[in-house]
């Protein structure tokens, strides 16, 4: 018993060794899914787009859902909806999350908001179109009571179908996610600072203009990039409430790959696939980048 009391320790280098093998061994799962579910779509995406009907290769396909006009219109009408909804849902977000963090932080307001905007920042699809085509379609509830106090809505141009209609159901899950997304960031800005900035006479849009929002900017940036992305990759809500009447780059693809409109465009339905992971890529590394440059403040 006194041999075994006596025994010396592991070295600290076999230790270290012992938990990265531990932690590679736990990391195969993760790394097994994603290479099933997202290296093997990827690959057949991108050497689809690269390729004839034949296998041969060709740029032809890149080329074509970059220049026909119905596939550039599509590209630039999901980059437009996407940018429009990303600034404003990244507004009323950010105002709406420190409108609460104002409160205590224990009232049941703060509480509300915290649950309403994790269930809301994910409620899409089908069901969420029901859910506008019910409020604001030409029979829809909100739609016959603003017309009984003398507002009708379709008279001045509105269509739910619309692209305007559009951008409103998608603010709709915009404005959650930015809450979600953009309450950290405003939780990290310290007291003292604002203390600070006031014993030195700034007003309450000095310290937001100089002190607030240059830390807060990076996380803003990153925030919005995200809501961006989030409306870039929608399908589900834009085709059920506009059966693919408005040309964006989901449905585009959609379409392109089932044959509705053109025959024979599979692998240029894959081009544009492939467009759509180019544009979603460029958002992952700039959200990326602005969040390290934010987790410089938070490690303060």
């Amino acid at each position: 018993m006194t041999a075994l009391l006596e025994a010396p320790a592991a070295p600290p280098e076999r230790v270290r060794s012992t938990r990265s093998w531990a932690a590679a061994l736990g990391l195969l799962p993760f790394l097994g899914y994603m290479l099933v579910f997202l290296g093997g779509p990827l690959f057949f995406v991108i050497s689809g787009a690269f390729s004839d009907p034949d296998g041969r290769p060709t740029a032809a396909n890149v080329l074509a859902s970059i220049t026909e006009p119905q596939y550039r219109a599509a590209f630039l009408s999901s980059l437009l909806l996407s940018a429009v909804t990303a600034v404003i849902g990244a507004v009323f977000g950010t105002f709406l999350a420190q409108a609460v963090l104002i409160g205590r932080p224990d009232s049941p307001l703060r509480r509300i908001v915290a649950t309403a905007s994790g269930v809301l920042a994910y409620f899409g699809g089908v069901p969420l179109a029901f859910a506008f085509i019910a409020a604001l379609g030409q029979t829809g509830l909100a739609t016959v009571f603003l017309r009984g106090i003398g507002i009708d809505l379709y008279a001045g141009g509105f269509r739910i179908d619309s692209l305007t209609g559009l951008g409103l159901t998608y603010v709709y899950f915009q404005v959650p996610l930015m809450v979600i997304l953009i309450t950290p960031a405003l939780e990290g800005l310290l007291p003292q600072w604002r203390e600070a900035a006031e014993n030195l006479g700034a007003s309450a849009w000095t310290y937001w203009r100089h002190v607030a929002f240059p830390v807060l900017a990076p996380a803003l940036g990153g925030a919005t990039l995200v809501l961006f992305g989030n409306a870039f990759a929608a399908y589900a809500t834009a085709l059920a409430l506009t059966s693919g009447s408005i040309p964006l780059l989901p449905t585009a693809i959609a379409s392109a790959l089932s044959g509705n409109v053109l025959a024979n465009q599979q692998n240029v339905g894959l081009a544009l696939g492939f467009d759509m992971v180019v544009v979603i890529a460029v958002v992952m590394v700039g959200y990326l980048f602005l969040q390290r440059r934010a987790a410089r403040w938070s490690s303060r």
